[in-house]
């Protein structure tokens, strides 16, 4: 990334009142921000090749691992949302502690509800993988606090970028309710700019006073997390293998047989909906929206990148 112009971020409603920044920053190589987008290229390509993810760019999709997806999610943001009270206070948290804005558990509690009914809790339960990824949260917020920086970072931030462009798709390619119910994880009420709430979380990321050492262990850590989400990823897919059911399959070319054009690669497309403003990810959208199908496949596509792509792509 570049250097970028900080933009006026406003008013932000958060459990205080209302945050008001309006500042001008130049981004620079050692800024923590800078360094865990490069130090992160790497394993963020892998895991744009796990096999889950692969087979969800060709188009092979089970409805049932939307719903799994959300457990993970669910039993992930209970774990760091947990840590991040015990440690509101820790002064490298406490500048990026916005509970009103960002916390995520409760909201998946109300889609796991909608998917499976009041009793959700006695259906479902933590996997290994997740449990895995759920110890290390653990550890970190009762170890060593400042690496919490990094798994929130990772969720949070992912889930503004790409999670908003999800909602409306998924309401429309899986006939949820347009009142939102299954989909409460992507709203995000109390922001009401995104793009200046991002800016704002990275400046106060940025401005943290943190030695080289200690940015070099949250590069670290974003690592971990992506592992983490692979080995989730490599989770569903060996469960998709046991599921039971109609595989919607979006008909689409497969990666790399698309006659060298860059552009007609899901990836990339999400990757310039991220980049290029929102007039280009209505572009986009708009395309998908043509093709039944493919509502469907980008719906249930980008609910399981959301938390990496688009993290890498801020």
């Amino acid at each position: 990334m570049s250097a970028e112009k900080m933009e006026t971020t406003g008013s932000l409603l958060n459990g205080a009142g209302a945050v008001h920044e309006e500042k001008e920053d130049i981004l620079r190589p050692d800024d923590l921000s800078e360094m865990l987008a490069a130090g992160t290229k790497v394993v963020h390509e892998k895991a744009e090749n796990t096999q889950f993810v692969k087979d969800f760019l060709k188009g092979r999709i089970r409805k049932e691992l939307f719903k799994l997806g959300h457990v993970a999610l669910y039993y992930t943001y209970t774990a760091m949302e947990e840590e991040i009270e015990r440690n509101k206070d820790h002064p490298y948290f406490a500048p990026l502690y916005f509970p009103a804005e960002l916390h995520r558990h409760e909201a998946l509690a109300l889609d796991l509800e909608y998917f499976y009914g009041p009793d959700w809790q006695s259906q479902v339960s933590c996997s290994q993988a997740t449990q895995r990824y759920v110890d290390r949260i653990h550890q970190v917020g009762q170890e060593d606090p400042v690496l919490l920086v990094a798994h929130a970072y990772t969720r949070y931030m992912g889930d503004l970028s790409g999670g908003q462009v999800l909602k409306k798709v998924a309401q429309r390619a899986m006939k949820l309710p347009p009142t939102g119910e299954g989909l409460e994880f992507y709203q995000f009420n109390a922001i009401h700019s995104a793009k200046a709430f991002k800016q704002l979380y990275r400046s106060r990321m940025n401005e943290l006073e943190l030695d080289m050492e200690t940015k070099q262990k949250l590069v670290d850590e974003a690592v971990m997390a992506f592992q983490f989400n692979m080995e989730v990823f490599d989770e569903l897919e060996e469960i998709s293998k046991t599921i039971q059911e109609d595989v919607l399959d979006a008909g689409l070319p497969v990666h790399g047989a698309m006659g060298g054009d860059i552009s007609k690669c899901p990836y990339y497309t999400a990757k310039m909906a991220a980049t290029s403003g929102t007039a280009y990810a209505c572009q986009i959208a708009m395309a998908v929206l043509r093709h039944p199908t493919g509502q469907v496949l980008f719906a249930t596509w980008f609910a399981a990148l959301a938390g990496l792509a688009a993290w890498y792509l801020m």
